[in-house]
């Protein structure tokens, strides 16, 4: 305690003006204007390297549109994770693609370890190298995913609206905090109303939260129907019309 009281004595006669509670004086170097405790943040960029295994179908190259392919990436669900890609290929766009279905659009479908969940930034550096390495166009990238690719393709609207044209969430749930900033795209969302695995009432309230937010979002439940929402949502013509009408504005440079 004397050392303590030694230095408080010697900031004092050192004439330190900023008060600390007690009466003590500020650290010495702070400025007259702090205080003893504040509230700061801190926001800066990092960079990882990320690797993801996909599949990709690609259209016949003699109908290329002349601004380039559009895009659609497919999140899988968790019953696909691991380490063999022929499982991306159960369900949704890469089943139909495996079994001989030409979609007018290229079509990635990527796959994460098991235990592992949909990262935005990884969905983003994907994104990105497919841009710069093949002919897809840059404003019509579209994602769409059911269950945990349902969640992941919410986030990464979330993280990323300035790159997405469209998603199609499919029985997936969204961060309704950051909802405004999915105002800029385009959402088709669905959901079995019977859903036990993830309750029909947290995507509702993600499509209220966007929708209130001033955003576009159209919302099918399925009557009758649990988590499997999928078999039905990517058996409908209409939601690939839906997307490939879907067109990113570019942010002005």
């Amino acid at each position: 305690m004397m050392a303590r009281r030694d230095w408080l004595t010697s900031a004092l006669a050192a004439g330190a003006s900023a008060a600390l509670p007690g009466g003590a004086s500020a650290l010495p170097g702070a400025a007259p204007s702090l205080t003893w405790e504040q509230t700061e943040s801190f926001r800066g960029t990092v960079t990882k390297q990320v690797a993801l295994r996909y599949l990709i179908w690609t259209p016949e190259p003699a109908a290329k549109p002349p601004a380039g392919w559009p895009l659609v990436i497919f999140l899988h669900g968790s019953g696909e994770r691991g380490r063999n890609l022929a499982k991306v290929k159960a369900h949704g766009p890469p089943m139909y693609a495996a079994a001989g279905r030409r979609f007018p659009f290229v079509l990635v479908a990527p796959q994460v370890d098991e235990g592992d969940s949909w990262h935005s930034d990884e969905i983003e550096a994907l994104r990105a190298d497919l841009v710069t390495r093949l002919p897809i166009d840059p404003d019509r990238v579209l994602v769409t995913g059911m269950s945990m690719g349902g969640y992941g393709a919410w986030n990464y609207a979330v993280a990323y609206p300035e790159q997405v044209a469209a998603i199609a969430p499919v029985c997936g749930i969204g961060n309704v905090e950051r909802a405004g900033r999915v105002v800029p795209v385009p959402v088709w969302a669905f959901h079995g109303a019977k859903d036990p695995v993830v309750p029909i009432a947290g995507d509702r309230e993600m499509v209220d939260a966007v929708r209130e937010a001033g955003g576009q979002v159209k919302f099918t439940v399925y009557a009758g129907v649990g988590h499997n929402a999928w078999d039905r949502a990517y058996a409908d013509p209409a939601l690939y019309a839906w997307l490939l009408a879907q067109r990113r504005t570019p942010s002005p440079r």
